[in-house]
């Protein structure tokens, strides 16, 4: 097979969880140019082991100190994916919720883009206010209609501080404000006449100072 001529384009979408991401990723493999696989966070979520879990998707706050060594070696694992899709000329879109609220930083997404060095990324923001995250987990998925109690409303008031932290990207977009399809739209047009993405170029810096 005919080694491909460039590497494919990379999208990470980060924000928390019930913030839209995947409705977006879905949009972007429905009507982008190409061939997009998504690699996201639930993906790897279903493959890991369920004494390990929520692995990918360990909550901030501290909530499982037990499984903290393993989540760098899971990032890495992901985003290695991430880079060999793209340097086989696949496209990619991953929905992640970065954070690095663990018991003690880990310093997981500047070393997440060090290893996606020398490819195109375009970081983005997703993002979603409060009220309207609460009213999507009481209305719809596995938890409609459920209370939410004193923990869980805890948790998600962590995922919103803490998930957008440092907030560097190279576009964000807001899911109260645009549907799904026009949050991709947006993506597009940057991906097509916008500047050439930085973000992850910033952070892998940053981090590197940081070390």
């Amino acid at each position: 097979m005919a080694q491909a001529s460039q590497p494919g384009q990379i999208i990470i979408l980060n924000g928390a969880p019930r913030s839209g991401k995947s409705s977006i990723a879905a949009v972007i493999q429905e009507t982008f140019e190409g061939v997009w696989m998504n690699l996201g966070v639930d993906r790897f979520m279903e493959m890991t082991p369920a004494r390990y879990r929520p692995g990918l998707g360990l909550r901030p706050g501290g909530e499982r100190p037990d499984l903290e060594p393993l989540m760098v070696a899971l990032y890495r694992a992901m985003y290695d994916s991430i880079a060999a899709h793209s340097r086989l000329g696949l496209n990619v879109v991953a929905d992640v919720g970065h954070h690095d609220a663990y018991s003690a930083p880990l310093g997981i997404l500047p070393d997440c883009a060090r290893r996606l060095s020398g490819l195109s990324v375009l970081f983005v923001g997703v993002r979603c206010p409060i009220e309207v995250i609460l009213e999507r987990r009481r209305t719809s998925g596995w938890s409609a209609g459920r209370t939410i109690d004193a923990p869980t409303m805890k948790a998600i008031e962590t995922w919103q501080r803490a998930v957008h932290d440092p907030g560097i990207y190279d576009l964000e977009v807001d899911t109260s404000q645009a549907s799904p399809a026009d949050c991709a739209a947006a993506i597009r047009d940057y991906l097509e006449h916008g500047p050439a993405p930085t973000a992850f170029a910033r952070l892998a810096a940053m981090g590197a100072t940081a070390s």
